[in-house]
């Protein structure tokens, strides 16, 4: 999958690039609206993200001008504008979705693949599967070889995350936004913990090991 972001704060285009290169999306980043909107035209971009006040060329225009040429890339627009009148004028304009800075990337990332997915129309799963693990999304059961596994409500989190990730490395960065929604000190030992808590319930009791930790970049199931 390929992300294009349109943001002049460099610092917000950064942080957003890295969540999403290290979620699998191929990034490109543009810090102005005219040269947002030649990405956007040349590259064709799975999703874009765009801020709405932007040099050169404002968010909305861009937006307005690829649905003028009958692009469809799925956009979410950033903005600090909360009013209903600001997304409004944001949908208007032709953006599929709108989020208010600040932002849990969480959200943000699960707003992008919620349009990816409704782009290419792949329905979402309601039973995730790693060898002899599954996880049932609806009635949130988790069972390996059969046998039911009880988890707290952050392990679950933790184990659907990394299962709709299976057999990629997840960072403990991605595990902190993702399960907490906002971040820790990285020097915390917190992800940690709760990586042993899930290993002691998904894996212990087993011969084969699923969830295995990749040093210094974090952990994969498979």
């Amino acid at each position: 999958m390929h992300a294009l972001i349109i943001e002049d704060d460099k610092a917000i285009a950064d942080f957003i690039a890295r969540g999403l290169r290290e979620a699998g999306f191929a990034v490109d980043v543009a810090s102005n609206g005219t040269d947002g909107l030649h990405a956007a035209l040349e590259q064709n971009p799975d999703v874009a993200v765009v801020d709405v006040m932007l040099p050169g060329r404002d968010g909305l225009s861009v937006i307005d001008e690829l649905r003028r040429q009958g692009r469809t890339t799925p956009v979410l627009i950033l903005s600090a504008k909360r009013s209903v009148d600001d997304r409004v004028r944001g949908l208007q304009a032709g953006g599929d979705d709108y989020l208010t800075k600040p932002f849990a990337f969480a959200e943000l990332l699960a707003r992008v693949q919620a349009l990816v997915r409704r782009a290419s129309r792949t329905p979402e799963a309601t039973t995730l599967t790693v060898a002899d693990l599954t996880m049932d999304l609806l009635s949130r059961r988790v069972t390996r070889e059969g046998q039911p596994i009880d988890l707290r409500p952050r392990e679950f989190a933790l184990l659907e995350y990394l299962m709709r990730n299976g057999g990629k490395v997840v960072s403990k960065t991605m595990i902190l936004s993702h399960v907490w929604e906002y971040n820790f000190d990285p020097q915390t030992n917190i992800v940690d913990v709760l990586v042993s808590r899930l290993r002691d319930k998904i894996d212990k009791p087993f011969e084969i090991k699923l969830l295995q930790t990749v040093r210094g970049v974090g952990y994969v199931i498979r």
